[in-house]
């Protein structure tokens, strides 16, 4: 049974972070081969899920030295259709991996206790295409089709949550909600924006959240930005708006760069984590509304660790 799944705790406020860029840091620091940037294949080898509990820990204690909240996000953002044939998954075998993603966490959880502050599990929902250049336009009713055979998978589990991540179109996000309210599944919705603050398809933030909290009824539990620079949506962010009390979420990349240029990008650019650690908590500040802080591509645990500590 979920634990948190009637009654999020980071609905009622206090920071709660989050992880890193796991894939990043698991290819680029651990070594580890991820085709198509998928994570949860590490479920099938002792070597993967040795490293998969390890990474969750190391920032999971960056929490409880801080007395916060903690989100443990599964490994399950490419753990859909899609992308699971292409990696010889059948609809079985990709059922399992979504469940025992959502498994790996309960387990770390009940290690880890929750004395410090509550963890809550949640389930990643990734897009059907590709995050950085949608090439699939779906209509809200094919994007509901989609995703509700892995919505369903983890409203099945332990999962408090799901958390659709890097989302670029608000069609395909509200078929994600509208899949999991048949799922009686909260669901945060983050989208992804460009160095200019705007989607890839070039919709405003504020008009994309307009749009999924209208043709869903206000279905997010709130929404949040993910893999792009704190300096590239800045600027959009209007305190005098009401639409920016939706956001709760930010997980910003540790580079500044666009996301074509990350596309191409050989090494990895972690930045400054000092600084995205100030910039992350300036947020927050500026925005007390946003209380869920973590990282996305290039981020580590040196970056949650400098949120930790800018927010004290």
């Amino acid at each position: 049974m979920a634990k948190y799944r009637n009654a999020l705790p980071q609905m009622a406020g206090g920071l709660f972070l989050t992880d890193g860029g796991l894939e990043t840091d698991l290819i680029f620091h651990e070594g580890f081969d991820m085709p198509l940037f998928a994570s949860f294949p590490l479920l099938e080898s002792e070597a993967g899920m040795s490293a998969l509990r390890n990474y969750y820990l190391r920032f999971a204690q960056v929490a409880t030295e801080a007395q916060v909240g903690f989100i443990l996000e599964a490994t399950t953002w490419r753990a859909s259709r899609d992308w699971a044939v292409q990696l010889g998954y059948s609809s079985a075998s990709l059922a399992d991996a979504n469940r025992r993603a959502v498994d790996l966490l309960v387990e770390i959880r009940t290690v880890l206790g929750e004395s410090a502050g509550p963890v809550v599990i949640s389930g990643a929902i990734g897009p059907r295409g590709d995050a950085y250049n949608p090439d699939h336009l779906m209509t809200p009713e094919e994007a509901e089709d989609y995703h509700a055979e892995q919505i369903g998978t983890l409203g099945d589990t332990e999962a408090d949550l799901v958390t659709a991540l890097t989302i670029t179109l608000p069609a395909e996000a509200i078929g994600i909600v509208k899949a999991a309210q048949s799922a009686e599944l909260p669901v945060a919705i983050s989208f992804t924006v460009e160095t200019d603050g705007v989607l890839p398809n070039g919709s405003p933030l504020s008009a994309a959240i307009l749009e999924v909290d209208e043709a869903t009824g206000s279905g997010p539990v709130y929404y949040g930005i993910n893999c792009a620079h704190p300096t590239h949506f800045h600027d959009v962010l209007d305190p005098n708006s009401d639409w920016i009390e939706r956001i709760q979420m930010v997980r910003a990349n540790a580079s500044r760069m666009s996301h074509v240029e990350l596309d191409d990008a050989a090494d990895l650019d972690d930045g400054d984590p000092d600084e995205f650690g100030r910039e992350s908590a300036e947020l927050r500040q500026r925005f007390p509304r946003i209380n869920v802080l973590g990282g996305c591509c290039g981020t580590d645990v040196r970056h949650i660790q400098a949120i930790a500590q800018a927010s004290q």
